[in-house]
């Protein structure tokens, strides 16, 4: 398919008529599915860009930082917004900048010199970024199949072990091993209802007001997104599982390739697009609509792998800011005149 073509349609008009978008516009490609490679003949299409930022925003008192259609699930982003969103390797942003050629419908010599200058923005910070978005599509993978396929004191356990998870997170985070510790543990309920549930038994010794708060924040948004996501995915179908599992370990593939390669590849490609598509289309989800044993060895190698991209990578653990500072005037000063 030509997409290119979706310019000439009437609902992408908006497109070449808006005042912040027409002649701007730097970049604008694929975005979900059809980016990746792993779109089928229900997949919509998603349309991602930059557009350079209007004089009056650059030094006056107006501000833009996107255009979103909903219709044609179209986001475009301000130059000067998407920086700060690629400055810490956002995911959800910075794969527009590893799309293949034909994969995009406009590129300015603007948007190629964003491209070229890719590199600039990749550093050590995509781990945390990218580890952050996978642990968080992996809790909602876990969450829904809990919700609906487990007993209460099987999703009570379930939960004692993303808390903990979490919570060892936030050890590693903060260094708070030396202050004390709490021991979580699951044993018979006195809340009312419930048959097994957690409890904690914590010792700390001066430690900070808003490091403790931050703990605690930190397991209750585990418990927090697991009744709110398991509600919201009760009668999730098998389809829309396996696209989260897909997206699980597409993260972790692009993860690895900024760590080891320092290039963003979103487009998948040979044995990485034939693992996605498997997955996508059910061969490791089980009759009883939870996932195979085979699939959470799939899923251990790539967090092993990805440990050991994070421990061997040679990104700095910033971004130049002065050469991005460099980057980020250049392209505003042909915004201007």
């Amino acid at each position: 398919m030509d997409f290119k073509k979706l310019l000439d349609k009437p609902e992408y008009e908006f497109i070449k008529t808006d005042k912040h978008l027409g002649k701007r516009v730097m970049l604008l490609g694929l975005g979900g599915s059809h980016a990746y490679g792993t779109n089928n003949e229900n997949s919509d299409i998603d349309l991602r860009g930059v557009t350079l930022n209007l004089p009056s925003e650059l030094l006056g008192l107006s501000k833009f930082e996107q255009y979103e259609d909903k219709k044609t699930d179209t986001v475009i982003y301000s130059f000067n917004k998407i920086v700060q969103l690629l400055l810490n390797c956002n995911p959800n942003t910075i794969e527009i900048l590893g799309l293949d050629e034909d994969q995009y419908l406009i590129k300015s010599d603007l948007g190629q010199e964003l491209i070229d200058n890719a590199e600039m923005f990749l550093s050590k910070r995509a781990i945390r970024s990218f580890g952050g978005y996978a642990d968080a599509q992996l809790r909602r993978l876990q969450n829904a199949i809990a919700r609906d396929s487990m007993s209460q004191s099987e999703r009570e356990s379930h939960i004692f072990r993303s808390v903990k998870n979490a919570l060892d997170d936030f050890n590693r985070t903060f260094g708070i091993f030396d202050k004390g510790n709490m021991k979580l543990y699951i044993d018979k309920a006195e809340t009312e209802g419930l048959e097994e549930e957690i409890f904690i038994d914590a010792d700390y010794t001066h430690m900070p007001l808003r490091e403790y708060n931050q703990m605690l924040s930190v397991m209750n948004s585990v418990v927090r997104e697991y009744d709110r996501v398991g509600k919201r995915n009760k009668k999730k179908d098998c389809d829309h599982l396996n696209k989260h599992a897909m997206h699980l370990i597409r993260l972790f593939m692009m993860a690895i390739d900024i760590l080891e390669k320092k290039r963003i590849c979103t487009h998948r490609t040979g044995e990485d697009l034939k693992t996605l598509k498997d997955i996508r289309m059910g061969k490791y989800m089980t009759d009883n609509h939870t996932f195979s044993e085979e699939f959470y060895e799939i899923l251990s190698d790539y967090e092993k792998k990805l440990d050991e991209a994070a421990k061997a990578t040679k990104l700095p653990d910033n971004p130049d800011m002065a050469a991005i500072e460099r980057f980020v005037e250049k392209i505003n000063y042909n915004a201007i005149v």
